[in-house]
């Protein structure tokens, strides 16, 4: 496959958790957390995303998660802030402090609850690609936006030279292939377990939920597919398959991988209501997948 506007994003981005302590953002865990990927070798740390419990942030606190990510990732690991909102222009100021905070890109999920047209869509990205002066990655995902920005949107979308990338989480083969056909836009895997089809199709990367716990595990299988070992890259994705499907399937994500870094030593576990914890049932479901996997 030829280069694609995005490449600074290839690879893998984890979507990471909002570490809580006593209800409030723990900024010690938060900082410890980008060391640790640091350390990891992830290419790419989205904050403020779904799994780091955007909607029950407050404005400040968004603002301040991305700002202490930023200081702690600097001159090692890219930053893709989370900065999406169902109003353009909170949308646009979110991405202008990403800016402002020293992020390398905004990924800007599409406006949930309020259904634009396909036209809306459009102007709700350009109005941000112009405003924000930073790579914007787009981010699809009609399972909880309630609705699709369709390929052909898209595709006029990458027109703008500020928007480089998509978060594909439709789990549309057929889409992600429509937009790899028809633009230079890098593609990147919003399921776990689409990564590798997805690469097959001309992906470059994930943004990742498992990453948050193996991101080795995941660099490796994107590695082997890259230096063209087939077999190995889909040994490791079936390594991971029922770890994938587990963190995103037992309960809403950030709810299960919550708990796996609790069980981990890596988080409290806390969450923020409406997200409420796993059942006795999925704790030792869970338990018993992170055994077999070998984390525990």
């Amino acid at each position: 496959m030829s280069e694609t506007k995005g490449e600074m994003f290839a690879g893998l981005t984890v979507a990471i958790i909002t570490p809580f302590k006593d209800g409030e953002v723990d900024e010690v865990a938060l900082r410890n957390l980008v060391d640790w990927h640091a350390e990891q070798g992830t290419h790419c740390l989205a904050p403020v995303g779904t799994t780091g419990e955007s909607p029950t942030l407050s404005h400040p606190e968004h603002e301040r998660v991305v700002e202490i990510v930023c200081e702690q990732a600097a001159g090692k690991i890219k930053v893709m802030a989370g900065a999406g909102s169902n109003s353009t222009a909170e949308a646009v100021r979110l991405s202008k402090h990403a800016k402002a905070a020293g992020a390398d890109g905004a990924l800007i999920v599409a406006p949930y609850y309020n259904k634009p047209t396909q036209e809306g869509f459009y102007q709700h990205y350009m109005a941000i690609a112009d405003a924000a002066d930073l790579p914007v990655v787009v981010y699809n995902i009609p399972g909880r936006s309630a609705k699709n920005i369709e390929p052909e949107t898209i595709v006029r979308m990458a027109e703008h030279p500020q928007i480089v990338a998509v978060k594909e989480a439709t789990g549309s083969m057929d889409q992600a292939s429509s937009i790899i056909a028809d633009c230079d836009l890098t593609v990147l895997s919003g399921d776990d377990s689409l990564t590798l089809p997805l690469m097959a199709l001309g992906g470059k990367g994930s943004v990742s939920v498992v990453g948050n716990i193996v991101p080795k595990d995941v660099i490796a299988m994107i590695d082997a597919f890259n230096a063209g070992n087939l077999a190995e890259a889909q040994e490791r994705h079936y390594r991971l398959f029922r770890l994938c499907r587990e963190l995103l399937g037992l309960s809403t994500n950030p709810i299960p991988i919550k708990a796996a870094m609790q069980m981990l030593g890596r988080d409290t576990g806390e969450l923020r209501l409406p997200m409420t914890p796993l059942s006795s049932e999925q704790e030792s479901r869970l338990k018993q997948t992170l055994t077999d996997y070998g984390l525990l």
